[in-house]
């Protein structure tokens, strides 16, 4: 093992008692430092490889740090991207200059602003910017405009569509982007409709391009609203459903389903829809026949009092509810079965899923049907 440089040593020791975070950039065979005063740095000098040399650097830093030369990765690999590093140990993970490192604070629990801001420092990734911003601590600072900004400006690079979705989904956090760039953001979707998906996921009752609310709701309101104050779970979706924004993301998801373009984006929109009628979910086993479902869905319609108190009175709401109680339960387990023989994707993928999504659309269309009687 290469012994770093009696220079080297000197000024590594000056450096990691001076900052509060360390970053590596091979490279260049540079270590930066941040403090309160700015960026430090040491221009390396090494005795032999520089990939070992680098290594020496890093159980330098290490030792430095954790009192180990193994701090990293022996003590990191376990917990890092499972939010389980310690506390405590957080501000002396910043001095590695490890990737790793820095990922296991920014999932941790105690992570704080002032942490972010050096993690941030040290690796500026869309990874990272992703894992913070879904951490209140950071959304709601000052860098959390930083870091939304960062990830708009790099997302016409990512391909993925989980990492398109979720992109979306966390700068449409409040107080994070401009109005305008909300609007770019919903007009990307006409040609990507991942995009939607990313606001169905983060506003799916303040969507931009509302439709007008169901024409007989403004009818029903009152019976409705009566129930609702009883606590009817039906009741209370009924009047967020046929509302306008309850008939904007009806519309919205029958528009995205007609344009499914990957296995992510499937899974994605149909736990969308079943997490929106979540509450009157009656069952957490999931189910991957359509039949089964809507079969089930009648069964409990007609064992369930609240259905039928609220069918007493309106009785040709079932297909309504029927839709609800249905849509609950068709979340990503009914494609598992087809996803499980076939790769497929596009236009061959629409095919083979037609059986599955044909079901979903019949319910959505129930949802806006004005019923009658």
């Amino acid at each position: 093992m290469l012994e770093l440089s009696s220079e080297d040593t000197l000024r590594l020791n000056v450096l990691i008692n001076n900052v509060e975070a360390i970053r590596i950039e091979e490279r260049t065979l540079t270590v930066f430092g941040l403090s309160a005063r700015g960026e430090a740095r040491v221009q390396l000098n090494p005795t032999g490889r520089s990939d070992q040399y680098l290594r020496a650097v890093r159980e330098f830093l290490s030792s430095c740090a954790l009192g180990s030369p193994s701090g990293y990765p022996v003590h990191l690999n376990r917990w890092t991207r499972m939010g389980q590093a310690r506390d405590t140990n957080l501000a002396k993970l910043l001095m590695l200059g490890e990737p790793e490192a820095i990922t296991a604070v920014v999932c941790a629990p105690g992570l704080t602003e002032e942490l972010a801001r050096r993690a941030w420092w040290v690796d500026s990734t869309s990874e990272n910017a992703r894992r913070m911003l879904a951490r209140d601590c950071v959304m709601q600072s000052d860098m959390g405009r930083a870091l939304a900004d960062y990830l708009i400006e790099h997302l016409p690079f990512e391909s993925e569509p989980r990492v398109i979705i979720d992109t979306v989904r966390l700068v449409l956090q409040p107080g994070l982007i401009e109005s305008d760039v909300r609007q770019r953001l919903w007009e990307k979707g006409a040609a990507q409709n991942v995009y939607r998906i990313g606001f169905l996921e983060a506003e799916p009752d303040s969507l931009p391009q509302p439709v007008p609310a169901h024409a007989n709701l403004e009818a029903l309101r009152p019976v409705l609203i009566k129930f609702a104050a009883s606590n009817n779970p039906l009741a209370v979706l009924l009047l967020r459903t046929l509302d306008s924004p309850g008939q904007t993301f009806a519309t919205t998801c029958e528009q995205v389903l007609h344009k499914l373009s990957s296995q992510e984006t499937v899974t994605a929109m149909l736990n969308v829809l079943s997490r929106y009628f979540l509450s009157v979910r009656t069952s957490d086993e999931p189910t991957q026949d359509v039949a089964q479902i809507l079969e089930d869905a009648a069964s409990r319609l007609d064992a369930w009092a609240a259905a039928q108190e609220l069918l007493a009175v309106l009785p040709a709401l079932r297909p309504q509810l029927l839709a609800m109680q249905a849509l609950a339960h068709m979340d990503e387990a009914i494609v598992t079965p087809i996803f499980a023989h076939s790769s497929a994707s596009g236009t061959l993928m629409r095919r083979k899923i037609e059986p599955v999504i044909k079901p979903v659309l019949a319910q959505l269309a129930a949802l806006r049907r004005t019923p009658h009687g």
